[in-house]
């Protein structure tokens, strides 16, 4: 969850910023800095080391320095604020990301689902809407999921971003005389449908769509319930989410 990036080190001020009359940051106890450095060192499996811990002006929040970054902590060292990103160290769980989701709910029924490529598994109860790229990694890695998990009916929503090859195999794939099964072999082999993909495909209003609802990144799902969950989702999580979600309104 931290960006890892080349660029040149510049120095770094060792006297705080004052404002007000406040220091920016205070010294913590040294107790209380080796535990936050080893909390967030066992929570990112070692691969980054806290240079610092600082307190700040609010009572229960901890400034932490990572290279040439700064985050912030609760004094427990449960909680970590990411790019403006609140995540449970404990759990993993990204409370920003799951709030978003809630405020980006859509209406399920105004998806023009009749004109998705649809897959079913078993008896399909189970339903969701799938904005998907076929040049994404992440795309695919779900789709092979997908394949796997019973009683699952998804419409997929195309939506070629990533670059121009996308809508090219897109829109082949649509052009495939099963557009279903061609989409399933470019996703999970990444073969490319022998056509010259020009005939009437709703690729065109899917982008259209997908803009509307404010989706930025693939894979992008939708639940009857109308909440969006944005990234690959282990099968574990994906499955626990699907169920939650199948009541319209829920």
């Amino acid at each position: 969850m931290l960006t890892l990036a080349c660029a040149p080190l510049t120095a770094t001020a060792q006297t705080p910023v004052v404002q007000d009359g406040q220091p920016a940051t205070t010294p913590v106890p040294g107790e209380l800095e080796a535990r936050i450095k080893a909390r967030v060192r066992d929570w990112t499996g070692g691969r980054f080391e806290v240079v610092s811990v600082r307190g700040t002006p609010m009572a229960d929040l901890l400034e932490i320095r990572i290279m040439n970054d700064l985050y912030y902590v609760d004094r427990a060292g449960r909680y970590i604020l990411i790019d403006g990103e609140m995540v449970d160290m404990n759990s993993n769980r990204n409370f920003t990301r799951e709030r978003m989701e809630e405020v980006l709910a859509i209406d399920f029924s105004d998806l023009p689902v009749d004109k998705a490529v649809k897959m079913v598994n078993g008896d399909g109860k189970r339903v969701l809407a799938l904005f998907e790229d076929p040049n994404c990694t992440y795309c695919r890695r779900l789709r092979a999921d997908l394949m796997r998990i019973d009683n699952l009916t998804v419409y997929t929503f195309p939506f070629p971003i990533l670059a121009a090859s996308s809508d090219v195999k897109s829109r082949k794939a649509l052009c495939d005389s099963d557009p279903s099964e061609a989409w399933n072999d470019l996703m999970l082999t990444g073969t490319v449908p022998e056509n010259d993909g020009n005939c009437e495909s709703p690729i065109a209003e899917f982008k259209a769509l997908g803009e509307r609802l404010g989706i930025s990144a693939t894979p992008t799902m939708f639940f009857p319930s109308g909440r969006r969950l944005q990234g690959y989702a282990p099968p574990t999580r994906l499955v626990e989410v699907l169920d939650r979600n199948q009541k319209a309104g829920g």
